[in-house]
């Protein structure tokens, strides 16, 4: 780590490195390549939720973190607390709801670049029950970074309380807006462009893929979305391009243009949740943007070429190596 303060992950009092607001599940990933899903007979149980994978991916580099969600209370919730546990996330703040199953997730894995998601979140996911008068806002406040998603904005109380938790954290430490558009979370994209936008008003960091751009600004070039996003509020603009690798762009004039890494993808749904947990590690450790970026894109491209996601995440000394490698080995 390049800095001066370093707290392990049960350091007690210290403030945590990230603290992440969002969706947890339990993925069911299918164990054959390649096969669809009537066909498939042998299925994986990885803890799953975007906000929670990007707690593991920062963990997994060694920072301290917790995440804030919800699951059912039922066998599946106890193991998802569990696999935090096991995975180093602080799951103090992971509370069960009376009534409502946790989620599930299935997936077609076809690589290099199909991989079907269904989600299995009815009649309603807990995690869109976390109230605002239950968050411990003083800790939101003190992390080093903060961590949510559009996600979070599109039910209610979940939508309240993710807009408290940001209002109260104004002006404090890092936050990031993950944009995380899922059409199928929310009526139409005109339902959640107000929302986006004022989450925008309280982020420091905004990161997304083109379609998820796109929903928050209305532009889908990458650096005309870059400039909205800044011009939203943000003083970081992360655009992720896919093939073409990603663009990032300060307020204070630096960007950071960076190519994807080579690799065989295997499944690249993960590939986001390291990306951004790899982020927050090069925001944490104060590293100019280019060597953030490319982190990052190693640290995403590691996962894709694995099948799970939560279990995936990469260590220090893995990144170091793609990144050195010019390529994941």
């Amino acid at each position: 780590m390049e800095e001066s303060e370093e707290w392990g992950p049960h350091d007690a009092g210290a403030p945590y490195d990230l603290i992440t607001m969002g969706r947890i599940g339990v993925d069911l990933y299918p164990l054959q390549t390649s096969v669809p899903l009537p066909q498939v007979t042998a299925f994986g149980k990885f803890l799953g939720g975007s906000a929670t994978n990007v707690a593991v991916a920062a963990a997994r580099l060694g920072r301290r973190t917790a995440v804030i969600t919800r699951t059912g209370d039922d066998p599946f919730g106890t193991y998802l607390h569990e696999a935090l546990r096991d995975f180093g996330v602080d799951d103090r703040w992971v509370t069960p709801v009376a009534g409502l199953p946790t989620p599930v997730t299935f997936c077609e894995v076809f690589p290099p670049d199909d991989f079907p998601l269904y989600f299995y979140r009815l009649p309603k996911a807990p995690d869109l029950e976390i109230d605002a008068h239950e968050l411990d806002l003083d800790a939101i406040r003190a992390t080093r970074i903060f961590w949510m998603t559009g996600t979070g904005l599109s039910e209610e109380p979940s939508r309240t309380a993710t807009l408290a938790a940001l209002a109260h954290r104004a002006g404090s430490g890092t936050t990031v807006f993950d944009l995380d558009w899922r059409p199928m979370f929310w009526r139409d994209a005109g339902c959640a462009r107000p929302f986006y936008a004022e989450a925008l008003r309280h982020a420091t960091v905004a990161v997304g893929n083109l379609d998820e751009v796109e929903i928050a600004t209305g532009e889908r070039d990458p650096h005309a979305a870059a400039r909205a996003l800044l011009d939203a509020g943000v003083a970081l603009a992360v655009v992720k391009q896919g093939p073409r690798g990603v663009l990032a762009v300060s307020a204070t004039g630096e960007s950071a243009e960076v190519p994807p890494l080579p690799v065989t993808v295997l499944n690249g749904l993960g590939a986001g949740d390291a990306f951004g947990g790899s982020l927050c590690h090069g925001l944490l450790a104060g590293w100019d943007l280019e060597r953030i970026m490319r982190y990052a894109n190693a640290a995403g491209a590691i996962v894709a070429s694995r099948l799970e996601c939560s279990s995936a995440m990469p260590t220090p000394a893995e990144v170091e190596d793609a990144v050195t490698a010019g390529a994941v080995r």
